[in-house]
């Protein structure tokens, strides 16, 4: 596999930078000028799930940065910091950083959640919402203590919750278990390649990685039971004024379609919901045509 430094760094018609946000550092990668559309990856890839959207809205007037959030990639990897509320923070100061006063926020899996979070407690930042293989917040929580089908769909994020030895398991023999994670949650015959898995295993051997994805998911259970928890849900009422387009994998097996499906409850803006046929967890990567399609005709509406 190539170095992980080489990896965050591919080469390709954009241009990587650092900015500063939110108390951190964070690396982003720049494609095209125009109005701001800014990309937020999930679990566990990092910026470069973003390669096909990045050239498609570069290419028809958009400024596209996909930016590695807190503790992945090439951006700082801080003891602390996981929890929706800082992780939002991240978000909304590299717009800052970025001189815009806000953007489209496209986010997928986690980059999603944040998004959500973002246009409801700091909704002049986000202009319009694009969320991929994400539920609503609330919806999520609902579903986790409602739906045994939604629990076990969550059984990885259960499991994280052990101090330290999931991280060991995951980064062992080369990230041997994000290959097998981005197998299972995936539909498509053709994806992930050899390529795509040697690329994400690489980036997921940087130090420190392992570890700060998997705090993402511990904030997101314990808090289940936490007074925090509870005032995060509870400032997730505020609905959604500006224009969302939700997509989803068809047969996603980590977010269940049904559950993504009752997100709309949330939005009070346009709210456009579309599945994405034969793609799991990552519609975007495993079916990017298809998803490029429905950015490109959602955007210029």
């Amino acid at each position: 596999m190539a170095p992980a430094e080489d990896v965050v760094l591919a080469e390709g018609p954009w241009t990587h930078r650092q900015v500063s946000a939110n108390g951190a550092r964070f690396h982003v990668v720049d494609a095209g000028t125009g109005p701001l559309v800014l990309l937020l990856h999930g679990f566990p890839t990092f910026w470069w799930t973003w390669r096909h959207q990045l050239i498609v809205l570069a290419g028809v007037g958009y400024r596209a940065v996909a930016m590695d959030l807190r503790g992945y990639g090439g951006s700082d990897k801080t003891p602390r910091g996981y929890d929706p509320f800082t992780l939002a923070g991240d978000v909304t100061g590299v717009i800052r950083s970025l001189g815009a006063g806000s953007a489209t926020i496209i986010g997928h899996g986690w980059g999603g959640l944040l998004g959500w979070t973002v246009a409801a407690l700091q909704p002049k930042a986000c202009g319009r919402l694009v969320v991929i293989s994400a539920a609503h917040p609330r919806r999520m929580r609902r579903a986790i203590a409602g739906s045994g089908r939604q629990i076990a769909a969550s059984a990885a994020g259960l499991g994280f919750q052990l101090p330290w030895m999931p991280e060991r398991g995951l980064a062992r023999d080369d990230a041997a278990g994000v290959a097998a994670m981005l197998q299972a949650w995936s539909a498509a015959e053709d994806w992930p390649g050899p390529d795509t898995l040697a690329r994400y295993r690489s980036a997921f051997g940087i130090e420190a990685v392992a570890h700060c994805a998997l705090e993402y998911h511990r904030w997101a259970f314990r808090s289940l039971f936490r007074p925090d928890g509870a005032r995060y849900a509870r400032r997730m009422r505020a609905p959604v004024e500006c224009p969302v387009l939700q997509l989803h994998g068809a047969a996603d097996p980590a977010v269940l379609p049904a559950t993504a499906s009752g997100s709309g409850r949330w939005v009070a803006g346009p709210y456009t919901f579309r599945t994405i046929p034969e793609a799991g967890h990552f519609p975007h990567e495993e079916r990017p045509d298809r998803v490029n399609a429905e950015l490109l005709g959602w955007l210029a509406g």
